[in-house]
């Protein structure tokens, strides 16, 4: 039995493991790096195995530094099977396409570029939108929560809800070997307990001998999420008193669904204005919304009979959805009164910027950012109080009141991670990845009776 480490490792995006068993090789995720231009060339490196010698792709969920380089393993010859969940097929599919287009897009632009400054060599996508297509083609079996599924003689994997986004799994698997045993858990994203839409984080009865653990918010305490939601009320409330908009850079998978679902109770309750227009000007959010729909099973209780009584959480009289990128453009003539949201989260790309370099200079506009910016991103700039940014080739002052609101993240903070390692039973080895090298460290102090480990890019470890 072998681990093997190809991304996430040290950093906190790219999650891709490797697990060798009874002659099976079996992929855990396959993320893209994100965080700016510069990391192209670790998208495009090597993987750090043969992409044909992978029997399976077991993925946890769709966000694209998990799912993103899926389509170029396929491209350079991976032909097993993915497994996953049937809400994470559907949005891995949507973001996948999208990212795919994207590259495709900024390819183009590049090319063009080039072509007037004389060069020959043009740049090439990633992938391209039918790399994307032809991998949706290795899905196969779909897993169910708790729910033993064999893989091959000796080993048998186990998803178990994550709560992190719709559809998002830590796995299981339990590996039989030479006489040997292994209980191994991959924790995936972990999800922050106690958010209205989704289930809390589950974890296996039994003990298991080794995780592999992500470590995103693994030195800090989220804020409560009550006074998180009185505190974007007040954000928007002071906006619209200033004559301003309200811009918020927005992951479009599960960040975008779950504000619209508090802005609509915000609404309902007369906490902002009933009138408050909000547009989702994200393509990819509107059709995860769609897809978050067709997926109650995966919710709370409450929020599940929401569904199954007709009544849609997401929905609110003053919501507008933008597709079109007219409809996109129109909205740099809205003055005020309104609430934006597009992606990306990060502000790496997408329409944000657009809106950004209509509104970060206006003082009586507002930016709420509602999840993590990683080092070198543009969200990350703004946020630690850059006076100036460099947008579409144009130098914008940073006038624009800017919040920062934690509460609404997505993953567990330090004492949830802790309580969720402490289910697992002791496990002899833990693994610490996905999270930024200052953050595991001051991490891996906390966590007693079990080895810690901090596994580099490629390192291999015997089981």
């Amino acid at each position: 039995m072998q681990l093997s480490f190809h991304g996430a490792d040290l950093g906190v995006t790219g999650s891709c493991h490797l697990l060798e068993c009874n002659g099976k090789k079996i992929l855990i995720d396959c993320g893209m790096y994100q965080g700016g231009h510069e990391l192209a060339e670790d998208n495009a490196a090597d993987f750090g195995f043969a992409p044909s010698d992978i029997d399976f792709l077991l993925l946890t969920h769709a966000h694209l530094d998990h799912s993103g380089r899926i389509p170029l393993l396929v491209k350079r010859g991976f032909r097993g099977e993915i497994i996953t969940t049937s809400a994470s097929r559907e949005l891995a599919r949507l973001v996948m396409l999208d990212a795919a287009h994207l590259q495709e897009e900024e390819a183009r632009y590049q090319s063009r570029k080039r072509v007037r400054h004389g060069s020959k060599a043009m740049p090439e996508p990633l992938y391209s939108v039918l790399d994307a297509l032809n991998s949706t083609e290795q899905f196969g079996r779909t897993a169910q929560y708790g729910q033993d599924m064999e893989l091959a003689p000796g080993i048998v994997a186990t998803f178990y809800d994550a709560g992190h986004i719709l559809g998002s799994a830590s796995i299981l698997l339990q590996l039989s070997e030479a006489g040997q045993n292994r209980r191994v858990f991959f924790s995936g994203d972990i999800g922050n307990a106690g958010r209205p839409l989704l289930r809390a984080p589950q974890t296996p009865a039994e003990p298991v001998d080794v995780v592999i653990m992500e470590t995103t918010y693994g030195d800090r305490q989220h804020k409560p999420l009550a006074p998180s939601v009185e505190e974007l009320y007040a954000a928007i409330n002071e906006t619209f008193r200033r004559g301003g908009n309200v811009v918020i850079p927005t992951f479009a998978l599960e960040r975008a669904q779950e504000l619209l679902y508090y802005l609509r109770e915000g609404s309902e309750q007369e906490r902002i204005p009933r009138s408050t227009q909000v547009f989702l000007d994200s393509p990819m959010a509107i059709s995860a919304t769609s897809i978050f729909t067709r997926h109650p099973d995966c919710y709370d209780s409450d929020i599940a009979r929401a569904f199954h009584q007709g009544h849609d959480p997401f929905h609110m009289p003053g919501l507008h959805f933008t597709r079109e990128t007219a409809e996109s453009t129109a909205l740099n003539r809205i003055g005020g009164g309104a609430i934006i949201m597009a992606g990306a989260g990060m502000c790496t790309g997408g329409r944000i910027r657009h809106h950004l370099r209509h509104n970060l200079w206006r003082k009586e506009s507002s930016v709420i950012f509602v999840g993590f910016a990683a080092a070198g991103t543009l969200a990350r700039l703004i946020i630690d109080g850059v006076k100036h940014v460099r947008i579409f080739g144009e130098d914008i002052p940073v006038r624009a009141r800017i919040h920062t609101i934690n509460g609404f993240s997505a993953h567990a903070d330090q004492a949830e991670l802790l309580a969720w390692h402490k289910q697992l039973g002791s496990p002899a080895r833990t693994y610490l990845v996905h999270g930024e090298p200052d953050t595991m460290r001051q991490f891996a102090l906390q966590l007693h009776d079990t080895d810690v480990i901090l596994p580099e890019l490629h390192q291999r470890f015997a089981l």
